[in-house]
């Protein structure tokens, strides 16, 4: 009796930490279809539909700048405008919330997919980071226009060379965002509540991220409840991604290469954690979904 070749074998995912390139490649197509979902359907039914992406980041650099800068007094770095110091944190600060929240229902959100038809489940999650690149492309090329302007009006700074290091940056944030996304998503199949703290903790989260201000600008305050809080922001990871990208782009000071690598490091550990608990409970998730 001749042995058969099989053109696939659907196995048990061996060990926690898998991410198998070969068959995530072999379905790429899947991703891309995915992709194009995300990016389609969103606002398909919308009156403004893709205008969406550009004027998100424009309108909450406008209320960042009256309550901030305006009412709060809060200075910015040399003499860059608030509003473009601002649009630059809320620029990569979204890419961060986008994938966070676009995977942290991935199981609940794709039960019905995921019931009936077999594909590498983190490719679902994967799509999301994917999709919200061209976000990020789209309200990129708009701060590029408003450097532009606030350049010739000499209230932007200089970019620096380590803006060279900008697709590490994104990536940090990816890998930051599908981390956690992963993490909470595996966690929803059994508490169903923690989605409902997502967005509420993602805006807590915004605030010790220095999004609305600078480091310095609250290393020199004198307030006791800024200063005790101090060792949490600058030991936030997304923090020393927004202030790197300030730093590259409008040069708000020097370029910290060492907390750099700390960020990078933290970012790929949380997305290992993430792979570890998503490749766990996409085993059984169906039975508690």
């Amino acid at each position: 009796m001749s042995s058969k070749k099989w053109l696939y074998e659907i196995k048990p995912v061996d060990g926690a930490l898998r991410f198998n390139f070969k068959e995530i490649y072999a379905y790429r197509d899947l991703l891309f279809l995915f992709v194009k979902r995300d990016i389609v359907t969103v606002y398909k039914q919308t009156i403004l539909g893709p205008l969406w992406f550009l004027i998100q980041p424009l309108l909450t650099s406008v209320i960042f700048t009256l309550v901030f800068n305006g009412f709060g007094a809060i200075e910015t770095p040399g003499n860059i405008h608030p509003f473009l110091f601002n649009l630059a944190g809320i620029t990569i600060w979204n890419y961060f919330k986008e994938c966070l929240t676009g995977t942290s229902d991935t199981f609940k959100k794709n039960q019905n997919v995921f019931g009936k038809v077999y594909f590498p489940r983190v490719i679902m999650p994967m799509s999301v980071t994917v999709s919200n690149l061209l976000k990020l492309g789209i309200q990129l090329f708009i701060f590029i226009i408003f450097y532009i302007y606030f350049y010739l009006q000499d209230a932007a700074g200089q970019p620096t060379v380590f803006l060279v290091l900008l697709p590490v940056l994104i990536m940090i944030m990816g890998l930051l965002g599908l981390g956690l996304g992963m993490t909470i998503s595996s966690l929803t199949t059994k508490y169903r509540d923690l989605n409902v703290l997502v967005g509420f903790g993602v805006q807590l989260l915004m605030y010790v991220s220095a999004v609305p201000y600078s480091l310095s600008e609250i290393r020199n305050s004198d307030n006791e409840w800024v200063q005790a809080a101090i060792p949490f922001i600058e030991y936030n990871p997304l923090t020393q991604v927004i202030e790197g990208f300030r730093s590259m782009a409008l040069h708000t000071g020097t370029f910290d290469g060492l907390m750099f690598m700390y960020a990078l490091v933290i970012s790929t550990v949380v997305f290992l954690i993430g792979l570890i608990i998503f490749n766990k409970t996409e085993k059984n998730f169906i039975d508690t979904v």
